[in-house]
């Protein structure tokens, strides 16, 4: 029996505005799982009511479920909508060395970042993650 198994979550913007949310594909998986909305928010929420209809369904047919943790992963448009909120794009810029007016063409879909540059902001987000976990207040 497999109990919370660990599952990637693909989130992406379409070229249509909207976001998609996939479950990667697992062997030891026999069902898909998909989430659509307007913003990434709604998206999530859609691909966790996804999962839900389909444990229900599952017990309705008194099937065994494997029960998922998701680690949801993010194209660059999809990233920068949904942390648009706390994270502007001029700080961003100042944290990554990365131009504003490229981030904000990530942002609308006009353009989308090299394998190079896409690392670049993801090592600069995960050592200022590393600074802020190590903030203690007194």
């Amino acid at each position: 029996k497999l109990e919370n198994m660990k599952a990637i979550v693909i989130i992406e913007k379409g070229e249509d505005g909207t976001y998609d949310a996939n479950l990667s594909y697992y062997e030891n998986i026999d069902f898909g799982l998909f989430g659509q909305g307007g913003t990434v928010k709604e998206t999530i929420e859609d691909f966790y009511k996804s999962y839900e209809e389909m444990r229900q369904l599952y017990k309705d047919q008194k099937k065994q479920f494997t029960e998922l943790d998701f680690d949801f992963k993010y194209d660059m448009a999809s990233f920068l909508a949904y942390y648009g909120n706390v994270m502007t794009l001029a700080g961003l810029s100042r944290l990554t060395g990365v131009n504003k007016g490229q981030l904000s063409h990530y942002v609308t879909g006009y353009r989308k970042p090299g394998k190079k540059t896409t690392e670049k902001i993801e090592k600069s987000l995960h050592q200022f993650a590393e600074e802020l976990h190590r903030v203690q207040f007194i």
